[in-house]
This record gives C-alpha cells, sequence and structure tokens, in this order.
C-alpha cells in the first residue's frame, strides 16, 4: 500500500510541478511518519524515500536509532524548549521554531556541542488560535533577532495551513508566504539564507508547490490514517 501511494503522491506533485513550470528536483516531499511503525517506514524508504517528518522528539529518537542511518530526520511538531538537547543533532531541519526564546535554547544547546542547527521559523499566517507561530508581522523582526546567534541558520519558513475541505481556499495563505519569503531573500539578511519554504500536507500540496512550496509534509496520503499504539 506505501508503495503504491507514493507512486500516487510523487504522480500528483510531478503534475504540479508541470502545471506550475517548476523544475520537480526543486520540490522535497517529507513523508510524515508519526505514530507509524518501523515497518511502514522501511516500505517507504525501500521505494526510495530519505526524508522523514516526524512530531515528537522521543518517537523521533526511537527510530532514528533504529532505521537507517541516511534517513534525514525532520522535526516537524510543536518543540518544547526542555526537549531541544534531545533533537539536536538527530533532526537534520527543525521546521517548527515559533518563538525567539525556542531559538534562543536551540543556540545554547548547539553552542555546547559546537553544531551548527538548520531551522525554518514557524508562520501563522492565518493567524488560527489554535496553531503555534509567528504572526507575519512579526517575522521579520524575529527574523533580525535570531539571525545574530552563530550556531543558528536560519533556512527558510514553514506554515500549517487551515484544515479546509477545498484546499484551492488555501492558496492565498501559500501566496502570502511565498511573498514574504521573496521579501526575505531580497533583504540579504546576515546569517539567513533563504532558500527552503515548507507549505502543504496532504489535503492541500499540490496547491501549494504550484504557489512555490519547497518542501510539503505528507503523511496520511502515503501511509494511511493515523495509528496509535493504545487503540
Amino acid at each position: 500500500m506505501v508503495r503504491e501511494n507514493l507512486e500516487e503522491v510523487n504522480n500528483r506533485i510531478l503534475a504540479a510541478c508541470r502545471r506550475a513550470g517548476r523544475n520537480p528536483q526543486e520540490v522535497t516531499l517529507v513523508a510524515v511518519s508519526k505514530t507509524k511503525p518501523a515497518a511502514m517506514i522501511t516500505e517507504a524508504y525501500t521505494a526510495g524515500i530519505r526524508d522523514f517528518g516526524e512530531n515528537k522528539v522521543q518517537e523521533l529518537c526511537e527510530k532514528q536509532k533504529a532505521l537507517p542511518d541516511d534517513i534525514r530526520w525532520h522535526m516537524i511538531g510543536h518543540l518544547q524548549r526542555n526537549k531541544v538537547k534531545q533533537v539536536i543533532g538527530k533532526a537534520v531541519l527543525i521546521h517548527s521554531v515559533d518563538s525567539v526564546r525556542l531559538a534562543e535554547q536551540i543556540e545554547e544547546e548547539a553552542a555546547k556541542r559546537n553544531l551548527n542547527v538548520d531551522i525554518l521559523l514557524e508562520v501563522n499566517v492565518a493567524e488560527e488560535e489554535s496553531k503555534f507561530g509567528f504572526k507575519l508581522d512579526e517575522t521579520e523582526r524575529a527574523i533580525r533577532e535570531i539571525a545574530r546567534f552563530p550556531h543558528v541558520r536560519i533556512k527558510g519558513l514553514m506554515t500549517i495551513a487551515p484544515f479546509v475541505e477545498n484546499s484551492e481556499e488555501n492558496r492565498p495563505i501559500f501566496k502570502k508566504l511565498k511573498k514574504f519569503y521573496v521579501d526575505m531573500q531580497c533583504k540579504n539578511i546576515d546569517n539567513v539564507n533563504m532558500i527552503m519554504l515548507s507549505m502543504g500536507m496532504t489535503g492541500d500540496y499540490e496547491i501549494a508547490i504550484e504557489e512555490g512550496a519547497t518542501l510539503v509534509r505528507v503523511g496520511t496520503g502515503i501511509f494511511g490514517t493515523r495509528y496509535y499504539k493504545n487503540t
């Protein structure tokens, strides 16, 4: 099932790139493997996927130890400051930096280990109360503050768009973040390399690609509905 689903997702990515006149190599598929057992992740790995996203630090750490070394683990869920030291050095990219205080904690832990940590700033474009992230009008100031941290490297932006029945409703969200992303690229802020735009999930990744996403986070579309150990 996973292999067939992956083929479908990849075909949809290719089609979205064609519609937008984009090179498919510009888009990285992050398979969201939260709650999924190792067997399903291995099936996706065997089919060629190397980028996997996890929401919880403990789950990421357990899977990172148990699964092949060349997997690139992405931390995509809300990250608490007291969990930062566990994920440093294990995740290739933290998508969900939603406060300057969290970035400070990442800087502190990275400095102790003399590591550089790649991050994305999470932007709550729709300003949903249920979601984390900077408001759009706060983001540039946050970027400039975080850019001063020598062990933290801002690589771009991430957003989680609202859950909608019709994915077209999220197009303005993606457009707005892409415009801001381009504006930030033009400002050439030191220690900021705006090359990644993480937006789009199972319900709307095709629209996100059409609007400029370089990373899409797809879970249900690959693995099916979530699997919980307790149920």
